[in-house]
């Protein structure tokens, strides 16, 4: 079986080849591709969205492989009009976005994903920025090593941060990663809220937390964090109207996506003291520009689009398109299907 793998500075070609390798009963014979994500930004390529390289590159990488494994490289329908021998493509990434799948589906080629690859570390993560953000790591540490100022000011009553006993949070999605948020503010000690229309009430109860209504979770949560998907129904979920609705100081954390959000009523949400912290690891342009508006904002925790960015999170993700390949190498059926329509061709 010829196999490309196509890695980048993330999950290695290395790691993708080594894991294909040790599922297989046969040394299958492995073509490989670097490409340069995350040094290089990700964007669109020939209709596919968060791809990296070209698809000249993929093309002449392939050399007809049956098999592709990757986390970036563009499949798009030229790619698949240039590789009638494929068969299979692995994406070890929570959702294919780099693939075209109708193209695929239409050249008979399944394409796998890795769902919940970084559920541990997104979720860890998150916990991080919350922390951060009630108690005011970041900005405190910053002022007195960059401008040697001890601010003693903080720990006057009205600007204490917060503790998560006993603090009500509210999670905005339930999928991998907001279900393990979950049980770690319950651990914490924290009353949990979770809104999200396709969770099962008596799993959120058994994690420990109460199912709300959005609206309800947001008058009632001192700190907010978001774990929905993007999507037509939840793009600019969280608006000016919505942000109106949060207590008075109230803590926003965002390290799903950046749509989620409205961005524009954010400054002077901030400057208000509507919002206590913002707190974003993803945004509505990334990187953020040098005009970003909420560059001066006060209490504003920003870091690039790290949350799910793990040594374990690059190895698991390696591991799991290899079982992919596995299963095909034996004939059994995919466990993580994204055009389950290809089985009818």
């Amino acid at each position: 079986m010829r196999i490309l793998a196509a890695g980048d500075e993330f999950v290695r070609t290395g790691l993708l080849a080594d894991a294909v390798a040790a599922e297989l009963a046969t040394a299958p014979e492995i073509s490989r591709l670097d490409l340069p994500w995350p040094v290089e930004p990700f964007g669109p390529v020939g209709g596919v969205h968060e791809a990296s390289g070209t698809e000249e590159q993929v093309i002449e990488a392939l050399h007809g492989a049956e098999v592709a494994v990757t986390q970036m490289a563009p499949f798009t329908e030229k790619v698949f009009a240039a590789a009638p021998g494929l068969k299979l493509v692995s994406v070890c990434r929570g959702g294919p976005v780099n693939v075209d799948l109708k193209a695929a589906t239409a050249a008979g080629v399944a394409v796998t994903y890795a769902p919940g690859r970084n559920a541990a570390a997104a979720a860890e993560f998150a916990v991080g920025m919350i922390l951060a953000a009630l108690r005011r790591i970041p900005g405190s540490s910053a002022e007195l090593l960059r401008d040697g100022t001890w601010r003693g000011d903080l720990y006057a009553y009205d600007n204490a941060g917060v503790e998560l006993e006993n603090t009500t949070v509210g999670l905005v999605g339930y999928g991998a990663i907001g279900a393990r948020v979950a049980r770690v503010l319950v651990a914490f000690g924290a009353r949990v809220l979770v809104s999200d229309p396709y969770a099962d009430p008596g799993q959120v109860r058994a994690d420990g937390a109460e199912p709300a209504g959005l609206d309800d979770l947001l008058r009632r949560s001192t700190a907010v964090s978001l774990h929905a998907r993007l999507t037509e129904e939840t793009q600019g979920l969280i608006d000016a109207d919505r942000l109106a609705l949060l207590p008075h100081g109230a803590v926003l954390v965002n390290t799903a996506r950046g749509g989620l959000l409205d961005y524009a009523p954010l400054p002077e949400a901030l400057r208000s003291g509507r919002l206590g912290a913002l707190a974003l690891d993803v945004y509505d342009v990334e990187p953020p520009p040098a005009d970003w508006a909420l560059r001066d904002a006060p209490n504003v925790i920003a870091t690039p689009h790290l949350a799910g960015c793990s040594r374990q999170t690059a190895e698991r993700a390696a591991r799991i398109v290899a079982a992919e390949v596995g299963r095909y190498s034996r004939g059994e059926a995919q466990a993580h299907l994204a055009n389950p329509d290809v089985l009818e061709r």
